[in-house]
């Protein structure tokens, strides 16, 4: 099978809105390419870009090539514009996360934060998308995407963990906006799709039985993988009542997770996830 082909990621430029009196600022633009290939039985940088904001650091890793995503702009706010995408060739294995939480601070009116993932793995490959978490803050505006194209025997997992506010700190949201997609695709055919979208006033939303119940952090999880029906009954016996995992269809399977604060979402999460990784989490999970 010959490499997957792995066009630039791109970015999107809307234009942002801006009421008058407003002063319109430069934001922060970033953009990763990361490729991983094999050398005998390792996975090792076949292709790397990096520019603006975005910067990547390699740590030494036991289960394939892992990519620690580093924003130099300490944060993301309106107008701000990342791109990542990553790419496990033929039976190579690319892991993906965070140096940090990533946090989303107040935009100005009428603008927005955008963040947009693609993901590809090939035959007999595995990536992992493993961010730690994302904190809004009051007034913050963020949309994203994440977009996932598998082989047909290729891995996924994907752990996307959200807080609304810093319990510890007694913050608040009592406006913000989160519009969420999240695309994967194998062999070119649709087999998970999942979208959110959070507008107006977070805490009292938030509040309600029928959304978080009170909960003040969430997560979801994705696996995507021949023997995914194999970890059903063992992960649920790890979840709390609070949270809930489910066969999607043949393959996939996906969990919500509901959660007071972030450290009570990690204590339900990292062990749901190093099941899933068959390895430990990286390590920048534990620092």
């Amino acid at each position: 099978m010959p490499p997957i082909p792995v066009p630039e990621p791109a970015i999107t430029y809307h234009a942002n809105i801006t009421p008058p009196g407003v002063l319109a600022q430069p934001r922060a633009i970033g953009v990763a390419r990361l490729v991983a290939k094999t050398r005998g039985r390792l996975s090792v940088i076949g292709d790397l870009h990096q520019a603006g904001s975005s910067r990547l650091l390699f740590p030494r890793s036991d289960a394939g090539l892992t990519g620690v995503l580093l924003n130099t702009a300490g944060g993301m706010t309106g107008g701000d514009r990342f791109a990542v995408s990553g790419t496990a060739q033929d039976a190579s294995r690319l892991t993906l996360t965070t140096q940090a939480a990533e946090r989303v601070y107040r935009a100005q009116p009428g603008t927005e934060a955008r963040l947009t993932t693609t993901l590809r793995a090939g035959a007999a490959a595995r990536i992992d998308w493993l961010p730690q978490e994302t904190i809004l803050y009051d007034h913050s505006a963020l949309r994203r995407s994440l977009d996932v194209h598998l082989a047909a025997d290729a891995v996924f997992l994907a752990v996307e963990p959200l807080v609304f506010g810093r319990a510890a700190m007694g913050e608040v949201l009592n406006v913000a906006t989160l519009h969420d997609r999240v695309r994967v695709w194998r062999d070119d055919a649709l087999i998970f799709a999942d979208q959110t979208r959070i507008c107006g006033p977070v805490h009292a939303l938030l509040q309600s039985p029928f959304t978080a119940g009170g909960a003040g952090a969430m997560a979801a999880v994705i696996y995507a993988a021949p023997d995914a029906e194999g970890f059903l009954a063992p992960l649920r016996a790890l979840l709390p009542p609070a949270c809930g995992i489910s066969p999607i269809r043949p393959g996939v399977l996906f969990a919500r997770l509901l959660a007071a604060d972030s450290y009570e979402l990690r204590k339900i999460l990292v062990p749901l996830s190093t099941t899933l990784n068959r390895a430990p989490l990286p390590r920048v999970w534990t620092l």
